[in-house]
């Protein structure tokens, strides 16, 4: 019950971005001119004076400039009016009093039995499959029948105004087909093996849209489509009712190399019965995955003119770094909880876990010196340059 009242928070939040932009923001302004007119979802209310702090941000709009990347976002989901975000917003309002109403149930009515998150193989399935495949898949199918046509007809100029409605380009295969000609084979190229077919939305052109500085949408879509069919696969992996199917445990405890002792025997039991070792792996995991975000974002960057929205690069970055940071900080935290509170030796005796502590002197000695290390070479670069600009001789300072 807890997960649902957190997940009816967030729709919560989610619900009052989308307010925001229907109600606050000048989202079409920005959508018919997106690299003058700066993106703003917030008026300051005239009281005791804060209304200074609104700005002409373009388009004739008072407001104070966001940086959160929304505006970028709903264009990349083919959202071209304040309608369609209310109607989102209410969307948003509707999930959240259901996952209360979830979190409810789930612990006044009916509650899930403690052992039932032990069972590994089953959970693994169900979030392949169900949360990572069928949700890569629905969020594909989107892409391409209303985020493509919709960026297509933007891109190449047409008003927001003009761009037929989402349920139009569902229902009518003969407007889809205008702007992706292959839509008017329908699914016999997909049945006969032929999907090169289909290569006019699902494409592989790699590199940025030149218009908007974004990665293509078609590339994106076709990247979530494969994405779902390698998720629905990965989620027949792992065996339940059936005889068929590997099992956590033994793949765990058949990997033995040869300096690894007992290798992996006896990982499996504390990974189902501490949650400080499950907490500080996810927090491990999350949080360098935040950070590869917060990278990535800029290199490859996912939505619709956000490349060139340098104050909405620059937040996200940061953001992205420091629950990255936070997060890796905590799955330290959690994991050295584990090793006071929930680590047994006598479980753990000579595999990779026993091994990797037994010699940790040698380890944290080594990282020790590695630190010293990069802390002097980084710090002799600042040094050696300061002393090269000193004494006028800046041509001979490091640079990139």
């Amino acid at each position: 019950s807890a997960h649902f009242g957190q997940l009816a928070i967030i729709f919560l939040w989610l619900s009052g971005m989308y307010f925001h932009g229907a109600r606050f923001s000048n989202y079409v302004a920005w959508l018919s001119n997106p690299t003058t007119i700066k993106p703003s979802a917030q008026v300051v209310w005239p009281v005791v004076g804060q209304e200074i702090l609104n700005a002409d941000v373009g388009g004739g709009f008072q407001g104070i400039q966001i940086t959160s990347g929304f505006f970028q976002l709903w264009r990349a989901s083919g959202i071209v009016n304040e309608t369609q975000l209310y109607a989102t917003a209410l969307g948003g309002l509707v999930m959240s009093a259901l996952m209360l109403f979830a979190g409810w149930f789930h612990y006044h009515k009916s509650a899930p039995k403690l052992e039932w998150f032990q069972n590994v193989e089953s959970m693994l399935n169900h979030h392949l499959a169900g949360l990572l495949g069928l949700g890569c898949l629905s969020w594909a199918g989107h892409q391409i029948h209303v985020s493509l046509p919709v960026n297509k007809l933007l891109d190449a100029g047409v008003a927001p105004q003009d761009i037929p409605l989402p349920h139009e380009f569902i229902f009518s295969r003969e407007l889809m087909a205008q702007l992706y000609p292959s839509f008017g084979k329908g699914l016999a190229p997909f049945f006969t093996l032929n999907w090169s077919e289909y290569s006019d939305f699902l494409t592989f052109k790699g590199g940025l849209n030149p218009v908007t500085g974004g990665l293509w949408l078609s590339d994106t879509a076709h990247h979530h489509l494969a994405l779902a069919v390698l998720f629905i696969v990965a989620g027949h992996m792992y065996r339940t009712n059936w005889g068929i199917g590997h099992s956590m445990k033994e793949i765990l405890e058949a990997h033995k190399g040869p300096f690894t002792g007992e290798g992996h025997q006896g990982l499996y039991e504390i990974l189902t019965t501490s949650w400080h070792a499950q907490l500080a792996i996810n927090l491990a995991l999350f949080g360098s995955l935040s950070i590869i975000v917060a990278h990535h974002m800029y290199a490859m960057p996912p939505y619709p003119y956000i490349a060139t929205d340098y104050p909405t690069q620059l937040s996200l970055f940061t953001h992205h770094m420091w629950i990255g940071g936070f997060c890796v900080v905590g799955g330290a935290a959690h994991g050295a909880i584990f090793m006071v509170r929930d680590y047994n030796p006598s479980q753990n005796y000579n595999n990779v876990l026993d091994r990797v502590i037994r010699h940790r002197d040698a380890i944290i000695s080594h990282l020790n010196w590695v630190c010293i290390f990069l802390g002097f070479h980084s710090f002799g670069l600042y040094i050696h340059n300061d002393t090269m600009r000193a004494l006028g001789r800046s041509q001979d300072m490091f640079s990139d």
